[in-house]
C-alpha cells in the first residue's frame, strides 16, 4: 500500500498516555496544539485518527505533506 507523509494537529498537549498512543509518530508541542508527523499508509492514517477519537481529542488539522515537508494544496 502506498504511503504519504502527514501532519496531524490536535488541540492541547499530550500526557503520558497520549504520548504512548502516538509513539509511532513524531510529536511536537506547538503552542496550544500538538503536531503529530509521520509516514503512513491509508490504514495507519485511519488508525491514528481513530486513536484521536477514542481518546476524546479534538482534531484541528490534517495535512498531507510533499517530500520537502510542505503541505500539498489541491485545486
Amino acid at each position: 500500500m502506498r504511503t504519504h507523509r502527514y501532519r496531524i494537529t490536535i488541540a492541547g498537549g499530550l500526557g503520558d498516555i497520549g504520548r504512548q498512543a502516538f509513539a509511532d509518530l513524531a510529536i511536537e508541542a506547538n503552542g496550544a496544539n500538538t503536531v503529530l508527523t509521520g509516514t503512513l499508509d491509508q490504514a495507519a492514517l485511519y488508525g491514528a485518527l481513530n486513536r484521536i477519537l477514542a481518546l476524546g481529542m479534538e482534531l484541528v488539522e490534517l495535512s498531507r505533506l510533499n517530500d520537502g515537508g510542505d503541505i500539498i494544496r489541491r485545486g
